[in-house]
């Protein structure tokens, strides 16, 4: 009877101190992702350890390349050069060295600037110079070539521009404006025409101004460049010519 009293009041204990015990034995028993086995979810106590499952040997996988033909044999030339080691070709970014753009090696144009719209011609001379119409273009490098300008006072302009367009220029100091028309500057200095339509289109800071020493501007039809071999800009818009 003793024995029997003391069970029945341990039970009514764990019963009356624990009223969670069989709600939390069988949440636990529901969660496979603690990582143990429960033998017996309903006899689950705080005190007691649940068995830990034996460690399984873990397993390595050793991957290699093949030789079988992973792709169409179409297609196979574009993996010609590839070392045997299967390297990412794909997704390596191709950026130019200092030996991919040596100004020595690079090419110069001559244009004639004679009844050629300004903007249009120095759109096409900018274009050049930064070397946009290379498939090695790259925003952050000099990769253009060379251009020549000749007859630099005979560039045309469109509509009323040769007395309504203003250059100005300021000497530093105060009241130091000048402001002069394009045909004012035109009997001046020709040739700080083209080249300030030009320096507009190219980038601002240090690439800009070391792309701005490939322009070479010259007034009258002779330029000192001949031993670079220049070659005729190509100007594929019509537009670029005046139109009579």
């Amino acid at each position: 009877m003793a024995t029997m009293a003391y069970a029945s009041s341990s039970a009514m204990f764990s019963t009356i101190h624990n009223p969670m015990s069989s709600h939390i034995s069988t949440r636990v028993s529901k969660a496979p992702f603690l990582g143990f086995p429960l033998s017996s979810p309903t006899k689950f106590s705080f005190t007691s350890r649940p068995s830990m499952a034996p460690k399984q040997k873990e397993q390595r996988f050793l991957t290699k390349c093949q030789n079988l033909p992973v792709v169409p044999l179409d297609q196979r030339w574009m993996f010609e050069g590839s070392e045997p080691g299967c390297p990412d070709i794909w997704n390596k970014t191709w950026y130019p060295k200092a030996s991919d753009h040596v100004n020595t090696e690079k090419q110069w144009y001559v244009v004639d600037a004679t009844d050629k719209i300004l903007g249009r011609l120095a759109s096409t001379i900018a274009i050049f110079i930064r070397g946009k119409d290379l498939v090695t273009y790259t925003p952050s490098a000099d990769m253009g070539a060379f251009v020549i300008v000749v007859n630099a006072e005979k560039v045309a302009v469109s509509g009323k521009k040769r007395t309504q367009k203003l250059y100005r220029r300021h000497s530093g100091r105060p009241g130091g404006m000048k402001v002069e028309t394009f045909d004012q500057l035109q009997q001046r200095i020709p040739e700080r025409i083209i080249e300030h339509a030009v320096r507009g289109m190219l980038p601002k800071g240090p690439l800009g101004r070391r792309l701005f020493t490939h322009l070479k501007v010259y007034k009258g039809p002779t330029h000192p460049h001949e031993a670079q071999k220049p070659i005729d800009l190509p100007l594929r818009d019509k537009r670029i010519h005046k139109q009579l």
